[in-house]
Order: structure tokens, then C-alpha cells, then sequence
């Protein structure tokens, strides 16, 4: 019997804008995913018990059976290998969080135990990239390095292959935060697509917007790393802004997003894919950060309540 774990993460800026090159602000949080693994007799059999979106692990099911079949040819292995495996812990199946990513680093981990293999984060990190292609296509990375090596981070992606640029962050102590599910299930590869496609037919408009977004990046790490945290929210205001002008936004998150500023938030905006999926809203304080979640409950919306900062491998 194998096992693994992978982080859940919150992207504070640069989400789509990083699978561009542009650099990104990701924090690993306080829930994963976690994974059992054992030899079988025949066939794949994958039991998922983590708590999702509504339709989360329908829409899912293909892209993770190929996920895994990706993990196990990255491992030089017959990608119909016969395994049974587990899913499960705190991380909630909704999109924005990187569960794909925490569970493909989870699996890999468990597969690698299972099999007797000795498997640095690196390789981990890694086989969860391949993992990921099947969930969005052109991933940028972000996702996997959060869940497998855990803390707050700035990411740029290597635009010629290679190493991507990581560097951790340091703050000071952890900053609660509120994750707010729209309980839309969305398609990171489409929504991944369509950025590109934009981009392309656009190039002069989404040439400025991608500027705006790395100049907002840079600030944001600035205003992280002096504490001074009202100029974060500010920027991810911004973020939010920029995030909508190149089509990654919706009702439901703008939603969302409007009643956590109204609740005192001093900074919301959407995290990860878009589309549906999650918000996030910066909430420094427990009280503030129990304010904004009852604010999400009381309208009938699921919550995660964490931190950001400290969480490492």
C-alpha cells in the first residue's frame, strides 16, 4: 500500500497570464488531497471520496483516468498497469483550488511508494506536470509546483522548456483568507484556450493587459513582503479587473467578489481557471475572516476558511 499527499493552493496573482511567461504569486494552503494506492489484479479502479462541486467528479472522470495513465508512461510504466486508488482528504473538489494538481501529486506519490520507487519532489513534481495536461492542456506549472513543495511562492515559467523559475517568499506569519465556491464546475483546458486564442486575435490590447498584469504582480510580491497588506488587496482588486477585461471572469465570481469587498475584505478577486470555480478574498483577521464567510453562507455558498504563508514540504 502506497500513499501520498498534495497541497491545495490559491493563486494571488498572475492566474492565465503565467502560462504566458508572465510571473505569478501562488500559496500553498492548509488542505490536501490525499491518495492510497495498491497493486490490483486487473484493470484501474479509482474510488474518489473527496467532497466536490456538484458534478465536479463527472465532468473530471476522463481527464483523470488519462492523468493517471500520463503519470505512469512519465514513469516509464505500462500505462494500464492494474492499481486501485484512493482519494480523499480536506481539500474540496473545486475548481480554483488546483485539485487536480494536489491529487496528481498525491497519486504520484502513492504510486511511487506502491512500487517501490524512490521519488524526489522534483520527479514528483514533474510526473504532475504531465499529470496536469490532461486537465488543461497547456498548464503553466503553477499548480503542481504549490502542491508538491507547499509554501508561498513566486513562479515564471520557462518559456523554452527547462527548470521553471521558483523562488520562495517570505512573510510575516500566516494571513487568513476565505475561498468561496461558485459551485460551477469550469473547464481549465477551455478556459486556457480561450485566453490564447484572444491573445492571438488581439495581440495590441492583450499585449497591455499582460504588461498591467506583470507590473501588478511585481507590486503585490513588494506590498507581501514589507507586511503591508492593504496594498496586496489593492492589487488583487486591480488583478480581478484585468482578469475580467480578458474573459476569465463571470456572473457568479464577480458576485461573489462584490459581496466580500462590501463585507470589509480589503482584497477579492477570482483564483485559478475562471470561468466558475473559486474567489478569494484577503480577511487578515479571524473576525473579518468570519464576517465575509457567513456573509458566503448565508447565501447558501460553500467556504473554505484558511491561511496563507507557511505551509511547506
Amino acid at each position: 500500500m502506497g500513499k501520498g499527499s498534495g497541497y491545495g493552493k490559491v493563486i494571488l496573482f498572475g492566474e492565465h497570464f503565467v502560462v504566458h511567461g508572465v510571473p505569478g504569486i501562488v500559496s500553498a494552503i492548509d488542505s490536501s488531497t490525499d491518495a492510497i494506492v495498491t497493486k490490483a489484479k486487473s484493470g484501474l479502479t479509482i474510488k474518489d471520496e473527496r467532497k466536490t462541486a456538484k458534478g465536479y467528479s463527472e465532468e473530471k472522470r476522463l481527464q483523470q483516468i488519462e492523468s493517471i495513465e500520463r503519470i505512469l508512461n512519465a514513469m516509464q510504466l505500462d500505462p494500464k498497469t492494474p492499481l486501485d486508488i484512493w482519494i480523499g482528504g480536506s481539500l474540496p473538489g473545486f475548481s480554483g483550488l488546483g485539485a487536480s494538481a494536489a491529487s496528481s501529486v498525491a497519486i504520484a506519490r502513492a504510486i511511487g511508494e506502491e512500487l517501490g520507487l524512490k521519488l524526489s519532489n522534483e520527479r514528483i513534481n514533474q510526473l504532475a506536470y504531465e499529470a496536469e495536461i490532461a486537465y488543461a492542456g497547456n498548464p503553466s506549472g503553477i499548480d503542481n509546483t504549490a502542491a508538491t513543495y507547499g509554501g508561498l511562492m513566486w513562479f515564471k515559467k520557462n518559456p523554452v522548456g527547462g527548470p521553471d523559475f521558483v523562488e520562495r517568499l517570505n512573510v510575516q506569519g500566516q494571513i487568513e483568507i476565505v475561498i468561496c465556491s461558485t459551485g460551477k464546475v469550469a473547464n481549465t483546458k477551455a478556459m486556457v484556450e480561450g485566453v490564447a486564442e484572444r491573445k492571438k486575435a488581439d495581440s495590441i490590447k492583450y499585449g497591455a493587459l499582460f504588461e498591467q498584469a506583470e507590473s501588478i504582480a511585481v507590486a503585490g510580491r513588494k506590498a507581501l513582503e514589507a507586511g503591508d497588506l492593504k496594498e496586496v488587496g489593492k492589487f488583487m482588486n486591480k488583478s480581478h479587473q484585468i482578469l475580467q477585461e480578458i474573459g476569465v471572469s463571470s456572473v457568479e465570481l464577480d458576485h461573489l467578489v462584490d459581496v466580500a469587498r462590501k463585507q470589509g475584505a480589503i482584497g477579492a478577486k477570482l483564483t485559478g481557471g475562471g470561468g466558475g470555480g473559486c474567489m478569494v478574498a484577503l480577511t487578515p483577521s479571524e473576525s473579518l475572516q468570519s464576517r465575509v464567510a457567513d456573509a458566503f453562507k448565508a447565501e447558501g455558498f460553500e467556504i473554505l476558511t484558511t491561511k496563507i504563508g507557511a505551509i511547506i514540504r
